[in-house]
C-alpha cells in the first residue's frame, strides 16, 4: 500500500495525521479532551496499518480511554494483522525493575511474540525486527519530558533498525506531561553519549514522541542508517503546549515502576541527577524523586535549598525509609520538594540548586564512582564546575549557547501550538 497521507488527512481531518500537514491545532474550549495517536488512528479504522504485518513498541501506557491495552485491542480487531510485540526497559507489560527488561517470550493474553529491545540497536535490533516477520513497526509509549528516560531513545533505535531491516515506521503521539513548553537543561556532548542519551538534545526537551521523531529523522537517523526512516505520524488533537498531564482528561499509567504520578514526572528532569550521587533519589518510598536523602543529612540542606529561592519550590525537612536501593532498611534524612507554582518551576534549575546545596552543607557527598552524573547532564562540566565550587547560577548560565542553538533546531519539528 502506497503512504496513506491523503487517507489520514481526510479521514481525520482535525488536525491531521501524517507529516506532511501543518501544526495540529487544539480542540475548543468546550471540549478539553486530548485524542491520541491511537485514538485517532482506531477512529480511523486503521486505514493507515491496511495490508501491513504490523509489530508494535509498546509498554503498559500503551493503552485507551477506557484503559485497556492497544495490544489487546488491536489483536481482537480483524482490521488490524498485529503480529509481533516490542518490549522496551522495563518489560511489555511492565514486570521489569529499572535497568531490567521481560526478555523473549509469548504474551500468555494474546499468544503474540514478544522480542525484548532493551539495551539493542543497529543491526542487532535490525536482525529483531527482520526475524518477527513484521513490515510495519509502530510505536507508542508515554514519554516524561527527560533526555534520560529510555523510552525516547528506544524510538530512536528503533527507527534506526527500521531503516536497516528497510521497515516501514508508524509514531502514535501522547501528550509530554509536563508541557511542551520550553526546552531547558544542557544540551549532551556526543562524547558522552550512551543510553540515556544518544544523540544532542536538551536535559528536558520540552517536546511529544512525534515531535522528536521527526526531528531524529530530520537530524540524526540518516547520520547512524545512511538515510531517514520512512515515517508516518499520527498526532492528537484537543492538546497545546501548555497543558500539564492533568489537563488531559487521559488515564495516568506509571511509565516505569518509580514514575508513580504526573508529580514524579514534573520533577524528574532534575532530581533524577541524585542517580549519579551516593545520595538516595526517592526509590523504594512512595515519593521517588521528590524525596532526596542520605545518612547523616539534616535541616540544614532543606534551609540552603530554599535560601536559593528557586521558583515555583520549597523545601521540606524530611526523613524516610527507603525498601530498596540506596539506604535500603535505613531511616535517612533529607528534603521533600514541594512544587507550588507548576508555571515558575524549572527542574533542571532546581535539580542543580540541589546538588550545590548537597555538597556545600554535608560532608559525605560523593559523585557515583563511575561518574554516572556526566552521562545524565550530557558532559563533565555540571561535576566539575560544582566541584569547583561554582554556584547554580554560573552552572546554569554555562550550557546557555547549547541550548540556544538546540532551540532553534528543534522549533523546525514543533507540531502544536
Amino acid at each position: 500500500m502506497a503512504l496513506s497521507r491523503r487517507v489520514l488527512v481526510g479521514g481525520l481531518a482535525a488536525a491531521g495525521a501524517a507529516t506532511a500537514a501543518g501544526p495540529a491545532r487544539a480542540a475548543s474550549p468546550g471540549d478539553r479532551r486530548v485524542h491520541t495517536g491511537f485514538d485517532r488512528l482506531s477512529a480511523d479504522g486503521y486505514r493507515l496499518l491496511d495490508g501491513r504485518k504490523v509489530g508494535i513498541v509498546t509498554n503498559p501506557t500503551g493503552v485507551t480511554q477506557e484503559v485497556r491495552h492497544i495490544v489487546d485491542v488491536m489483536h481482537a480487531d480483524p482490521r488490524v494483522r498485529l503480529t509481533a510485540v516490542f518490549g522496551p526497559e522495563h518489560g511489555f507489560r511492565g514486570t521489569a525493575q529499572a535497568g531490567g527488561s521481560e526478555g523473549r517470550y509469548d504474551d500468555p493474553a494474546t499468544g503474540l511474540p514478544v522480542y525484548d529491545t532493551y539495551n539493542k540497536s543497529g543491526r542487532e535490533l535490525a536482525g529483531i525486527f527482520t526475524d518477527s516477520g513484521v513490515d510495519t513497526v509502530v510505536f507508542d509509549i508515554q514519554d516524561v519530558g527527560a533526555r534520560f528516560y529510555t523510552y525516547i531513545w528506544t524510538l530512536y533505535d528503533c527507527m534506526v533498525a527500521a531503516v536497516l531491516a528497510g521497515k516501514r515506521f508508524v509514531v502514535l503521539d501522547r501528550p509530554s506531561p509536563v508541557t511542551g513548553r520550553a526546552a531547558t537543561g544542557p544540551v549532551l556532548d556526543k562524547k558522552y553519549a550512551s543510553f540515556v542519551g544518544r544523540e544532542p538534545i536538551s536535559q528536558a526537551h520540552g517536546m511529544t514522541v512525534t515531535e522528536l521523531a521527526l526531528l531524529f529523522n530530520g537530524e540524526f537517523v540518516p547520520q547512524a542508517a545512511g538515510r531517514p526512516v520512512e515515517l508516518e505520524t499520527v498526532r492528537m488533537t484537543g492538546w497545546r503546549r501548555e497543558d500539564f498531564f492533568d489537563a488531559t482528561g487521559l488515564p495516568w499509567v506509571p511509565p516505569s515502576p518509580n514514575m508513580p504520578t504526573p508529580d514524579t514526572a514534573l520533577v524528574y528532569a532534575g532530581t533524577c541527577l541524585f542517580e549519579g550521587t551516593n545520595l538516595s533519589e526517592g526509590r523504594g518510598t512512595t515519593r521517588p524523586f521528590e524525596l532526596l536523602g542520605a545518612d547523616g543529612i539534616d535541616a540544614r540542606w532543606a534551609a540552603a535549598a530554599d535560601g536559593l529561592g528557586l521558583p515555583g519550590v520549597h523545601f521540606r525537612e524530611a526523613y524516610f525509609t527507603p525498601t530498596f536501593s540506596k539506604f535500603q532498611g535505613k531511616t535517612i534524612g533529607g528534603v521533600q520538594l514541594h512544587v507550588h507554582d507548576r508555571a515558575a518551576f524549572d527542574p533542571v534549575r532546581t535539580g542543580i540548586g540541589l546538588l550545590v546545596t548537597a555538597r556545600r552543607v554535608w560532608g559525605g557527598f560523593a559523585w557515583r564512582p563511575d561518574h554516572g552524573i556526566d552521562r545524565l547532564t550530557g558532559s563533565s562540566a555540571v561535576r566539575t564546575m560544582i566541584d569547583a565550587g561554582a554556584g547554580t547560577d554560573e552552572v546554569v548560565a554555562s550550557w546557555q549557547e547549547g541550548l540556544r542553538r538546540f532551540r532553534r533546531m528543534r522549533r523546525r519539528y514543533l507540531q502544536y501550538t
